[in-house]
């Protein structure tokens, strides 16, 4: 199993690496094109027309690392353990759902020539109800240690307190799927940056999966502090559906980072931030999400505060929201941001992780 997240990040990797340039291709040749506001900073007029809804190339890829992975490590064979689990098809099958809303809306806004892409409630609905199957389904599939791919108990480096019940875990799970997408989708404003945040936190997942499979419970028997394990259903396959996405995406931002050559549009936005919350509510670290995902909360909330403020007060705090704008707006060059942004983003991970293995380490 171990050989399958190394196979994993590699050959998503390769596939994006070789993918995006055809994809590229194929949507400039369509003139499939990014729209680009006119109340932005004026140097992002260049990149009007760029190619978009390179979530695809990534998408893709990832699901074919995936499955590769299974193949050549021994899928085939019955008495290996290589399967694909209900956690790791659970949060694929999230990853694809929220891709396709996505791909809708760029699809509206490009080909239609429709500015605001699917109406506000049809782009909803369509969330709501990737959401909604994810959260039903992830409190099925019980193992034979009585686990489900998802818990109702709140987590943040495991399950904690009481149980919340189905249907606020639903609710919950629907917060968590939307504040994510909308974090990614609101980050994804400059070449590169949520391409490369969100390696990085696919990275933390992939570590923090390994770490679970060697400390799990199932193997209580073999570890020198049992009550130190982690009741998670498949965290091995969560950390090869982690290295396939953080191989994906390292490939894609080859194409991705300054000047970008295409963007991922609201198809890879809304995949990655789906994505990352089906990972963290499957790996029981639900709120340590906020933590390794650091960047996409900082950037949402200094939307939440602008609009805030200016509703309030009538006055902005920022030159402009997203935060990125704001520093745009103050003279700093794309480039600078991105780079500066990646480290707040680096600090974020090492923060979540730090905190991760002190969970662990308290309880021996």
């Amino acid at each position: 199993m171990m050989k399958q997240i190394l196979f994993a990040g590699v050959i998503g990797l390769f596939l994006t690496l070789v993918g995006t340039p055809l994809l590229i291709k194929l949507l400039a040749r369509k003139g499939y094109g990014q729209y680009i506001r006119d109340d932005g900073p004026r140097e992002h007029a260049s990149k009007r027309g760029t190619p978009t809804m390179g979530g695809i190339a990534f998408i893709l890829a990832t699901v074919a690392a995936y499955f590769l992975a299974k193949v050549i490590t021994g899928y085939l064979d019955p008495e290996a353990d290589a399967a694909p689990t209900f956690s790791g098809l659970l949060v694929l099958g999230l990853m694809v759902g929220m891709g396709l809303v996505g791909f809708l809306d760029d699809y509206i806004k490009i080909v239609k020539r429709r500015s605001l892409g699917l109406r506000a409630k049809a782009k909803m609905a369509g969330q709501l109800i990737v959401g909604i199957g994810f959260a039903v389904l992830s409190l099925q599939f019980a193992d034979n240690r009585g686990n489900t791919p998802a818990s109702t108990k709140l987590s943040f480096i495991t399950d904690f307190g009481w149980t919340i019940g189905p249907v606020l875990f639903v609710v919950w799970a629907l917060f968590m799927i939307l504040a994510m997408s909308n974090g990614v989708n609101l980050t994804d404003g400059l070449d590169g940056l949520a391409t490369g945040a969100s390696v990085l936190v696919f990275g933390a997942y992939t570590f923090i999966g390994v770490w679970q499979f060697q400390e799990s419970c199932a193997n209580a028997g073999t570890l020198t502090n049992p009550g130190a394990c982690y009741e998670v259903r498949d965290p091995l396959d969560l950390a090869v559906v982690a290295s396939a996405l953080m191989g994906a995406c390292l490939g894609f931002l080859w194409w991705n980072t300054s000047p970008a050559k295409i963007f991922m549009g609201d198809t890879g936005s809304l995949a990655l931030g789906g994505v990352l919350a089906g990972l963290a509510i499957c790996s029981r670290t639900e709120l340590l999400l906020a933590i390794l995902g650091g960047l996409f909360v900082l950037i949402t909330m200094s939307v939440v505060i602008q609009v805030g403020s200016f509703r309030l007060t009538g006055k902005r705090v920022f030159r402009m929201a997203p935060l990125q704008h704001h520093f745009e707006l103050k003279g700093w060059s794309e480039v600078l941001v991105v780079v500066r942004f990646w480290i707040i983003q680096g600090i974020c991970v090492i923060v979540g992780l730090g905190l991760f293995y002190a969970g662990w380490a308290a309880d021996k």
